[in-house]
């Protein structure tokens, strides 16, 4: 077992502990922690803030070939909150139970933290140079959607990205079971775009008792309604399609790209992978109007989250245009770009060789993430980015449940997988 195996649950456990929620809390305990563990492995750190308390760090290790770009390992140290009462641990307990590791933050995402953090103090202590440059990124407000955070570092810090031309975070790498022993590993090459919405209703004020056709709350509530039950087309973009055909491939049955739905009745169990990947969505979260029971306001509003496949963002507003009545329009609360990276080259081969050499029957394959990373921030900087957290997890651990969740926990085991997996990458 080597160092960084040894170490990369007690650095886990120590991240678990910071309780780093946002919005409640900040960054700074944490990114201090992690500062202090690569200074003590000997890589100079730097801590940058956007404001007091959210802090971001930053350490670079310098490769064998310094004419190849440099590569991009970067998690969020933030988290969502979480409410003791719900879970079965203490959720900033970091308790080891059921040879599983257990908190805030354990697959979404200090899991990738302490991995990346580990394999850069292993490095560090032996003076072993990787294959090129690595900078290692833990950033800040990435739950909050990245301002203050990714978006505000390549705009305000562009030098900490000097040499960059790809990045690894989360949103993919994660082996899915197909039964038979034979698992998928889908690495992230593309996401979906978010076209987060405000709806707004005018109409006519007026007492509650009165009969009044221009009511902003139902004109509102008809227009939410219509959005919420409608269901966009398949659109199968070249990562899913690469996906499905591999999936099925392994499965032994026929895969038809011009009947997705049919060819997903063949192999059921892929369904969940991929079907909020196959097609546009827009969900109504949030509604507020009104003041008193017996009054009719003259507006109300409500929040929409859209979100659309590469290629696909017009397609998602012109049919919101198309379901809201004539009192209701939109804007925007928040907007971020979809993106899509071709499947190839040398990072994805290795990112490929290294799954393979640790689980031999594991099968990578491209995949689209449903929401969104940091990559997005990277990505305006011409930066390529992958989703590839290298995790082999058992098949009854309930993993995408557990996003945002609660009892969150991560295997003891797929902690050190994913580090192994990473000393093969940074090595190659």
């Amino acid at each position: 077992m080597t160092d960084a195996e040894s170490e990369v649950v007690d650095l886990c456990r120590d991240l678990l502990r910071i309780d780093s929620s946002n919005p409640t809390s900040d960054e700074r305990a944490t990114a201090e922690y992690v500062a202090e563990k690569l200074a003590d492995a000997g890589i100079e750190p730097e801590i940058v803030e956007s404001e007091p308390g959210r802090a971001s760090v930053f350490g670079r290790i310098e490769g064998r070939d310094p004419g190849r770009g440099a590569l991009l390992l970067h998690g969020h140290l933030d988290v969502v909150p979480a409410d003791p009462a719900e879970w079965t641990v203490h959720p900033f307990s970091g308790e080891i139970r059921e040879d599983c590791l257990w908190g805030r933050g354990a697959i979404d995402m200090k899991d990738f933290d302490a991995v990346t953090l580990a394999t850069a103090r292993e490095l560090a202590r032996t003076g072993e140079k990787p294959a090129r440059d690595i900078v290692f990124g833990y950033l800040a407000d990435e739950e909050g959607g990245g301002r203050l955070g990714s978006h505000w570092l390549v705009r305000n810090r562009p030098d900490l990205f000097d040499g960059v031309t790809e990045a690894i975070t989360e949103g993919g790498g994660v082996s899915f079971e197909l039964g038979e022993g034979k698992r998928l590993y889908p690495i992230e090459c593309a996401q979906r775009g978010q076209a987060w919405l405000r709806l707004i209703a005018t109409g006519r004020a007026g007492h509650g008792s009165s009969p009044n056709d221009e009511n902003a709350v139902t004109d509102l509530a008809e227009s939410l309604a219509r959005i919420g039950r409608h269901r966009f087309p398949v659109r199968l973009i070249e990562p899913v399609r690469v996906l499905l055909e591999k999936a099925a491939e392994l499965l032994g049955v026929e895969f038809d790209a011009d009947d997705v739905p049919a060819s997903l009745e063949r192999m059921p169990q892929v369904a969940p992978l991929v079907e909020v990947i196959l097609r546009n969505s827009a969900n109504p979260t949030m509604i507020e109007g009104g003041y008193q029971t017996n009054v009719i306001p003259g507006t109300a509003s409500a929040a929409v989250d859209g979100r659309f496949l590469p290629g696909g963002e017009q397609e998602l507003l012109d049919t919101i245009d198309s379901l809201l009545l004539p009192s209701v329009r939109r804007e925007f609360i928040h907007r971020d770009v979809a993106m899509e990276t071709e499947f190839t080259g040398d990072l994805v081969d290795a990112m490929c060789a290294a799954i393979q050499q640790e689980d031999p029957e594991g099968h990578p394959a491209p995949y689209c993430n449903a929401g969104g990373t940091d990559n997005k921030a990277m990505a305006t900087i011409g930066i390529k980015g992958f989703g590839f957290k290298a995790l082999r997890v058992p098949p009854e651990l309930p993993y995408s449940r557990m996003f945002h969740g609660v009892d969150e926990r991560i295997p003891l085991e797929s902690l050190r997988f994913a580090t192994r997996v990473f000393g093969r990458l940074v090595r190659g």
